[in-house]
């Protein structure tokens, strides 16, 4: 088990976290949510011992071995993949080397002989014959092959070195398990292979991620900072956002009876449980929700962007055609033969191994980027918007405040309208008034979106346009594109995003290698 005791740290006069009193227990796994700039990964470096908090202890049950996902990609360049490992046991891979080094020793002394006995007693209890095996399965889950297992990681892609520092971490059967974003550069059969590893782990497992899909999947637990505190909720993500809705919809109808009140609280909760994602903790779940009351629901500080894109006009039959398309980067053919027909109201998520193709046929279908060969044929009644992944172009000058920079994008120029968009993207008061220059990703991203907004296109183009955004964004982004009744394409590593706002999946892989009006979940059982 791991606990805090009366934590608080601040950084630059600003508190972070004020007497913390949070406990962490074996056999669930705890989802920490926040708003971007929280504190999430400065309180899972405060579990680690990475970071002395400025008042309060950490506790950790004596003998109790904790593991982390290391966020240094650079540390480990000069080790094997099967090294790197077996280093997520740091007492196993002690005994290792020290075993190696007495067994080379000439003359080796009766000394050598029983410090060697020692180590290969405790080597032996704990599981060192087994270690390599067990790697090679974690490491083949996430889709690290044999043949890698000697390579140095510095020879590695930056998307293998992600998941040898996962398998690092998961090795060993840690007592306590601290994840930060550890699906970010997961492919689909790695995320599910990553869930599963998760719902079968029986201890302490305590996870950030901004994949809202794999929170509601894995979680038993809520973990919320919010008010400089930690508040721990029975239930995965999608109970405490609903959980939270209904305490503020509770709350402001204070001409209701309390019966009703409970009825709908009751109602709830009895839907909840019986969809519970681990069922072998619902008994136990469902005794703390049965206790919980109107006060224990989460309230929040956090605030909701309002995303809405609403179409000039309608789109015609005649939207795009998408013939024999071609391009070669670097050498390297990116798109070989692409041939596609859109029609009204798809809504189409385009998936590929390499996010490059992807990037690469919107920037030519948003005319940013020419093609070797083929041809695009837009409709002429399409009006198109585009969301590009990379979107640095767009502020480089820096010197506009943002009134002034989404005025630029905008027939109607007047300060009020202009400030009403950005208030729906949380850019009020002064904060309408920033320099583009000193924008965090987020809020670049917020305002590419009131461009779109402002843009009236009835096909929307988005690579990407969850990257940078914290969960409730990116919740106000999903909802957006479901509401939206023109045509989008767009690539997402979001899982609920895809699966809510696609009715169609095409795939690249060179050319155009699956093409289907289909939910992204049928689309995954057809390639599981």
């Amino acid at each position: 088990m791991i606990s805090t005791s009366n934590v608080g740290l601040s950084f630059g006069g600003r508190k972070l976290f004020e007497d913390v009193n949070v406990k962490f227990t074996p056999g669930n796994c705890y989802g920490l949510i926040g708003a971007n700039g929280a504190g999430k990964s400065t309180f899972l470096k405060i579990l680690s011992g990475e970071i002395e908090p400025q008042n309060g202890q950490v506790n950790i049950t004596p003998g109790q071995r904790l593991s982390i996902l290391k966020q240094d990609h650079y540390a480990f360049d000069e080790y094997t993949v099967m090294e790197t490992c077996l280093m997520g046991n740091d007492r196993l891979y002690k005994i290792m080397k020290e075993k190696d080094e007495i067994y080379l020793k000439d003359p080796f002394t009766d000394e050598d002989g029983i410090r060697a006995s020692e180590l290969e007693t405790e080597f032996a209890d704990m599981n060192g014959w087994e270690a390599e095996s067990e790697i090679g399965i974690i490491l083949d889950g996430l889709g690290i092959g044999t043949e890698l297992h000697q390579t140095v990681l510095k020879d590695l892609q930056p998307d293998q070195k992600v998941k040898v520092l996962l398998a690092q971490a998961l090795f060993g059967n840690p007592d306590i398990l601290l994840l930060d974003e550890p699906t970010n550069h997961l492919d689909i059969r790695a995320i599910k292979w990553l869930e599963n590893f998760l719902l079968e782990f029986k201890n302490t497992v305590i996870v950030i991620s901004h994949d809202r899909h794999f929170l509601n999947k894995v979680c038993t637990n809520i973990a919320d900072i919010d008010y400089g505190k930690i508040t721990a909720y029975a239930g995965n993500y999608e109970f405490w956002k609903t959980s939270s809705e209904l305490a503020v919809r509770l709350r402001s109808a204070e001409n209701k009876k309390s019966e009703e009140k409970a009825k709908e609280l009751k109602a709830f909760i009895q839907r909840f449980s019986a969809n519970a994602s681990k069922s072998k903790q619902a008994t136990s779940r469902q005794k703390q929700l049965d206790k919980l009351q109107l006060n224990d629901l989460p309230i929040s500080t956090r605030k909701y962007p309002y995303v809405e894109f609403k179409a000039d006009r309608e789109v015609g039959k005649d939207l795009l055609t998408v013939e024999g398309l071609t391009k070669t980067i670097d050498g390297v053919k990116i798109l070989d033969n692409v041939r596609f027909q859109l029609n009204k109201d798809d809504k189409v998520c385009f998936l590929s191994e390499n996010d490059l193709a992807v990037t690469t046929l919107f920037e030519i279908l948003a005319g940013e980027m020419e093609p070797d060969s083929g041809t695009i044929t837009w409709g002429v009644t399409t009006k198109r918007s585009y969301f590009p992944t990379d979107n640095s172009k767009y502020f480089e000058s820096g010197e506009n405040n943002l009134v002034d920079w989404l005025r630029q994008y905008s027939e109607n120029t007047d300060e009020t309208f202009i400030r009403g968009f950005l208030g729906k993207m949380l850019f009020s008061g002064e904060e309408a008034l920033k320099k583009t220059n000193v924008l965090s990703g987020g809020e670049r991203v917020r305002c590419m979106l009131s461009k779109m907004m402002l843009s009236g296109a009835n096909v929307l183009i988005l690579d990407g346009p969850t990257n940078h955004l914290d969960l409730e964004s990116i919740s106000s982004v999903n909802e957006g594109l479901v509401r939206f009744k023109g045509t989008v394409l767009f690539q997402s590593h979001d899982h609920e995003l895809v699966q809510t706002v696609a009715n169609r999946v095409i795939k690249l892989d060179g050319g155009v290698t699956f093409d289907k009006e289909i939910s992204y979940e049928e689309y995954l059982d057809t390639v599981q």
